[in-house]
């Protein structure tokens, strides 16, 4: 199965923890770390020994929680280095882990993700200095008045609006997407809230920010997912060929002038980012939009997953809604399916540790050993993590035996 060429990536191994209520469980982030970890190392069949090198991505907490995190697994002196890259961190992690092994600095190395957050809806921690995301703000305070709402949910539903008014998107629209995911989730022992709901339910559920309801907006949560990465030359001395993943190709993107120069809040949330990352990724591959059979991306709010699917080439600019009205991207769908975990709206966000339970669900629908979830016939994956901020990473996944 091996091929020429020694920088191709493989996912050998995964796992991650139920993602839970903040609160709603006596444990910490070593215990979420450890639980994880230890899945991810059993599922490769390798030890922490033959790790070379960690990524431990959180966005709450002190320094150095990477390394107090890992030392639940083992107390090897291995490098580890801290991630922080807002609701994009644990891709952002997987991104650095793949460029160690494919830049040849590494044969076998960890990407941790993990978070234990505060109740509520998120906030400043620090408030004696310039926040992250201000620009960001500022750009869409030049087009919408701030209401008295959560930040986040005013960010992405304004992008909503946006689209509303420009493309003829409607609330029904970001409700179905609502619908989907909490339905998908239903199949899924790790996600959060495992509760089906009529679409009038979704319709029905106390306003956030208009066009989002309650059931239409990610919570906040805690919980960790991990991934072990290998070069071809491990994965050959191993004898990981049925159950290796590919990278084929990934791409991590940082704003550009469009997302504060557009007069646009669908590019400050940055739909022009995916764009980028989406078009690197599909060059890289060779592979296209078409050829995609399941998806996970970043529906913090539902009006996110909408304006994604165009950013990614699902839709072609101002008609995602259509592949809602067409049901397309459910089971059953024409297109793929997108988020059969149930996405960040119901398996939950604990933001260190989204990326890599988004690679976790994607390593089990190309194995075909995603249960109820299994998406038919898998065979190419995408990923997308987006953080305010702002950085976006998307990657797309195919099973080594395939290549």
């Amino acid at each position: 199965m091996s091929s020429n060429g020694s920088n191709r990536v493989f996912v050998i191994g995964v796992g991650m923890t139920k993602f839970e209520k903040p609160g709603s469980r006596e444990w910490d982030y070593p215990d979420m770390a450890k639980e994880a970890g230890t899945k991810a190392l059993e599922d490769a069949g390798v030890d922490y020994a033959d790790i070379e090198r960690a990524f431990a991505g959180y966005v709450y907490g002190e320094s150095t929680s990477g390394e107090r995190a890992l030392y639940e697994l083992g107390l090897t002196g291995l490098p580890i280095v801290n991630v922080n890259n807002n609701c994009s961190t644990g891709s952002t992690a997987l991104y650095l882990g793949r460029e160690a092994v494919r830049g040849g600095l590494a044969d076998c190395v960890l990407a941790l993700g993990f978070e234990k957050m505060q109740k509520g809806s998120l906030g400043a921690t620090f408030h004696d200095r310039e926040q992250p995301t201000m620009r960001h703000f500022m750009a869409l305070s030049e087009l919408y008045e701030f209401e008295a709402a959560p930040p986040a949910a005013q960010m992405f539903g304004n992008a909503g609006r946006e689209h509303m008014s420009n493309f003829g998107s409607t609330p029904e629209h970001y409700a179905w997407i609502g619908w989907k995911n909490h339905k998908h989730s239903v199949n899924n022992p790790y996600a959060q809230f495992q509760t089906e709901y009529t679409l009038d339910e979704i319709k029905e559920a106390p306003l956030i920010y208009e066009p989002l309801t309650k059931l239409q907006c990610s919570p906040t949560s805690d919980g960790a997912g991990a991934a072990v990465l290998a070069s071809e030359r491990f994965v050959d001395e191993h004898e990981l060929w049925d159950q290796a993943v590919e990278i084929v190709a990934q791409s991590l993107v940082t704003d550009m002038e469009s997302s504060f120069g557009d007069r646009s809040a669908i590019s400050v949330v940055g739909s022009k980012m995916t764009r980028r990352a989406a078009d690197e990724v599909y060059a890289a591959s060779g592979l296209t939009a078409a050829d995609v059979d399941v998806v996970e991306l970043h529906d913090c709010f539902s009006c996110n997953e909408l304006v994604t699917y165009e950013g990614l080439g699902l839709a072609a600019e101002g008609e995602g809604h259509k592949l809602v009205e067409n049901e397309a991207t459910t089971y059953g769908g024409s297109g793929p399916v997108v988020n059969p975990s149930g996405g960040l709206i119901s398996k939950g966000h604990p933001l260190g540790a989204t990326g890599l339970a988004q690679c976790s669900e994607l390593t089990w629908q190309l194995r075909g050993t995603a249960d109820k979830r299994q998406v038919d016939g898998a065979e190419v994956a995408l990923q997308h993590n987006i953080g305010i901020g702002g950085a976006v990473v998307v990657t797309l996944y195919r099973p080594a035996a395939a290549a």
